[in-house]
């Protein structure tokens, strides 16, 4: 039997396998990724996968890695300091919860007890996500926004609680709560000014 065509460009081996895992991730969940499967998916040998991942909690933290750097992304392309904040507040909230929606089982992994409640996270996991909430407080703590800030609020409690409300809106729909899109815009909207609310400084 001919060997299976690799689908990898020589010396990208790793970014094809994170690719095709997202994949897997996607269309079988957590339990149906292996990295036998992987291999597979990929077209290398069985052991290929091992020299980028030490086992599958290891592929699962980078996928997890892969997500947050996709939602910084995210953050950094939404314009915080322009004059219609809620205008950019209203499309970052939106944009979270397509990322979040789009790709469910990545953000379960990325926030979810797979890894986190278990304890299973790799440092380099850790330090990307932390990395991330950190970018997040700075883009709240910019100087067009922390002008709007209550004199003695603190930027990183803000930051806390706003994305503890992305994250319980996103919860509603990912559970099947909230199953209508337009309505969960509307919520989404409603939080953006409740947020606002928050963030405005007494005059």
């Amino acid at each position: 039997m001919a060997n299976k065509p690799s689908r990898y460009h020589h010396g990208d081996l790793h970014a094809t396998l994170l690719r095709e895992a997202a994949t897997l991730l996607r269309e079988q969940g957590v339990e149906g990724l292996s990295l036998r499967r992987l291999a597979e998916r990929a077209g290398v040998s069985r052991t290929a996968p091992y020299h980028h991942f030490q086992d599958k909690n290891a592929l699962l933290c980078a996928l997890a890695e892969a997500g947050f750097h996709r939602l910084e992304a995210l953050m950094d392309r939404v314009d915080f300091s322009g004059e219609d904040r809620e205008r950019s507040l209203r499309d970052f909230v939106r944009g979270y919860l397509r990322f979040a929606t789009d790709d469910p089982e990545q953000y379960e992994l990325m926030f979810g007890r797979t890894l986190w409640k278990a304890g299973h996270t790799t440092e380099s996991l850790r330090q990307v996500a932390h990395g991330c909430f950190r970018r997040y407080v700075e883009r709240l703590n910019e100087p067009g926004q922390r002008a709007l800030l209550p004199a003695d609020a603190e930027p990183l409690r803000v930051a806390q609680a706003s994305w503890a409300t992305l994250h319980g809106l996103c919860r509603l729909l990912l559970d099947g709560i909230y199953v209508d899109r337009q309505d969960m815009e509307a919520v989404s909207d409603q939080a953006v000014r409740l947020i606002l609310a928050g963030l405005v400084a007494p005059r």
